[in-house]
């Protein structure tokens, strides 16, 4: 697990941002599993600017993205499928049929999880996988005791993630109490991972995250299997880190042997 610590949420913005046009360019027909929630906006926002100025496109890129929740069709203000619209797609030139948002409305959510595995497994896999973190220790809808191997499924979210949730909804309004989400093992399979997680709320379940072990109690702790995961965190989400001076430490000498690589 790479462990980048950047000044501020912007800058781990322009870092995860970067990071994405880096694997487009390389493989213009990538495929992106991505993510929604506060943290990827500012990335998304920079995406848009690299599009607009001509740094990328996303015209033979695939997305996929994490969950959606039940109840909502892809038309209401608060599903997964409307924030993506909004935020990144309404604003890029990615083809429609290539974005993918599993189906909160479906009529058999069961068979809506089955199908949606099936989609990504025909689209190669997923070449690089964007994530959050919630307060628990959550990525995508994978509350805590969720199984590490666990696939594409229907997934009841906690009182804590609704009550986190909770402010997305106006007062009376029906909020959902369940998603569809990849799994754990979905995720994993992703040949590259990249989270990103700001602020001083996250610092307690970022330690968790890198320097606890591994366990379903917290399920991101499962990117520490993974041989391509980037954390990208900023001052305050990486604060209650033990190792912190180390991580710092790596990242310098990472960066001197990139420049010696780069004269060579």
């Amino acid at each position: 697990m790479q462990i980048v610590i950047q000044p501020d949420a912007q800058a781990v913005a322009r870092y995860g941002a970067a990071a994405i046009i880096r694997q487009i360019r390389q493989h213009p027909a990538s495929v992106l599993g991505l993510a929604t929630g506060a943290t990827p906006i500012l990335l998304y926002q920079q995406l848009i600017t690299a599009y607009q100025h001509g740094e990328v496109s996303f015209q033979a890129v695939k997305t996929f993205n994490l969950d959606e929740y039940i109840g909502l069709a892809a038309t209401h203000p608060q599903s997964y499928r409307y924030f993506m619209q909004h935020h990144l797609f309404n604003h890029i030139d990615i083809q429609p049929e290539n974005t993918a948002v599993p189906e909160g409305d479906a009529a058999d959510p069961l068979l809506a999880c089955e199908q949606y595995e099936q989609k990504i497994m025909a689209a190669g896999g997923i070449d690089l996988q964007l994530l959050g973190i919630g307060r628990n220790g959550h990525i995508g809808f994978n509350e805590p005791s969720s199984g590490l191997r666990s696939r594409t499924r229907v997934k009841t979210l906690t009182q804590q993630t609704i009550a986190d949730n909770a402010r997305f909804f106006a007062p009376g309004e029906y909020q959902p109490h369940l998603s569809i989400t990849m799994g754990i093992g979905t995720i994993l399979d992703a040949r590259k991972v990249l989270l990103l997680a700001t602020g001083k709320a996250k610092a307690k379940v970022v330690k968790a995250m890198i320097e606890g072990p591994l366990s379903a109690s917290c399920p991101a702790s499962a990117l520490q299997l993974h041989q391509q995961a980037t954390v990208v965190l900023d001052e305050e989400a990486a604060s209650d880190l033990e190792q912190l001076a180390f991580y710092r430490h790596i990242e310098q000498e990472n960066a001197a042997l990139l420049r010696r690589l780069n004269r060579d």
